[in-house]
């Protein structure tokens, strides 16, 4: 490995250790208890109950740098009795499953499968200070039935990276190569439709939308699917991969690192929105709106935003600390071509004969994996 990309490598490794909340570096969910937890704790005692990624609600324990929730409980008089983190959506699946929570923090998927098992309960966004403050377009992704379940907090996209030293950037070829790395989700699938180019919603795809799709994966077996970015950075650091499915963020890093990775150009990409759910089983709701308003709120955002290396949802965060990510991710030029993930088959029923249901996904997806 040349000194160039080996010190590529020791960078991106040593920004992923800082605790990246996009990153979600680890596979296995780790529970992580509060710095000063209450022992048998109820949810009607003035605690909360927290599930969240790594990144996501910082206290401190791993950099001083990192604590945006350290003074809530000072300020608020509430106590963080338990704060469960994990690095996946698979992970926070799982861990959700498990316990209820007060509050979670959820992506498109697992807030659609919450909502429909009724373990989070409505909104009262004229509770939440700072609500209006939030980009309409997430707001609506947030509202179900006119009713509010998610109080949306940060966002990311996804863009195609291609080393420009050894290769020509090409959609189709990426997804036909085997040295590229895929996000490996299911969701995925809605990026491949979009490099076929035969839809305008990549979450609604008919049967034969989604047969396409598939057929353009399954080109090649022997490509990189990827949960641990760490494979994604390194990749491109020893010159294993041409291409990648990435966030700007590792773009940026590639790039500072003086790997001469560019972007794709494509008329449309996929993104996503993580917000935070309010548990259906919380009798007294106090201390969890006081945490929705603190996580709303453009200093908790701001931090947050650059420490996870994603973009705010309120747009008054994009200052100081968050505003390089801000620019990173073109908040305000970018959100048009962006198709924000929501759980398929999107706006569109099943029982029509046009879309396919996720599960039909996700009995797929392994099959590309394996």
């Amino acid at each position: 490995m040349n000194r160039r990309r080996a010190y590529a490598l020791a960078l991106a490794a040593s920004a992923l250790v800082a605790g990246m909340g996009a990153a979600r570096p680890t596979p296995t969910p780790k529970p992580t208890p509060s710095p000063t937890p209450t022992p048998s704790a109820t949810q009607s005692d003035g605690t909360l109950q927290i599930l969240t990624y790594r990144g996501y609600a910082e206290y401190g324990g791993i950099s001083p740098k990192a604590n945006w929730v350290g003074s809530f409980e000072k300020e608020t008089g509430c106590r963080i009795a338990r704060l469960d983190t994990v690095q996946t959506a698979e992970g926070m699946e799982r861990m959700a499953g498990q316990r209820p929570y007060d509050v979670i923090s959820a992506g498109p998927v697992l807030a659609a499968d919450l909502i429909d098992a009724k373990q989070v309960q409505p909104i009262d966004p004229a509770k939440v200070t700072g609500y209006d403050d939030v980009d309409e377009r997430f707001r609506d992704m947030s509202t179900v039935s006119g009713k509010v379940y998610g109080v949306p907090y940060l966002w990311g996209y996804h863009e195609f990276i291609y080393d420009s030293a050894k290769v020509k950037g090409d959609i189709k070829q990426a997804f036909a190569s085997d040295r590229v790395a895929l996000r490996d989700t299911p969701l995925t699938i809605a990026d491949a439709a979009l490099a076929d180019g035969s839809v305008k919603e990549p979450f609604e795809l008919t049967k034969d939308q989604l047969d396409r799709a598939m057929a353009l994966l399954e080109q090649s077996k022997g490509r990189t699917y990827w949960q641990n970015p760490i494979d994604l950075v390194q990749g491109f650091a020893t010159g294993a991969l041409d291409y990648a499915q990435a966030t700007p963020y590792y773009r940026l890093l590639l790039q500072k690192a003086g790997i001469p990775v560019k972007t794709l150009k494509t008329h449309e990409t996929t993104g996503w929105v993580d917000s935070w759910m309010l548990g259906a089983s919380v009798p007294d709701t106090t201390c969890a709106y006081r945490w929705l308003n603190w996580v709303t709120a453009p200093n908790a955002q701001r931090d947050a935003a650059a420490w996870a290396g994603l973009a705010p949802a309120n747009a008054k965060a994009c200052k100081g600390r968050a505003k390089l990510m801000c620019e990173t991710y073109g908040r305000g030029k970018e959100l048009d071509r962006v198709a924000f993930a929501v759980r398929p088959p999107g706006g569109c029923r099943a029982d029509d004969g046009e879309c396919t249901e996720y599960k039909t996904w996700t009995d797929w997806w392994p099959t590309l994996t394996k």
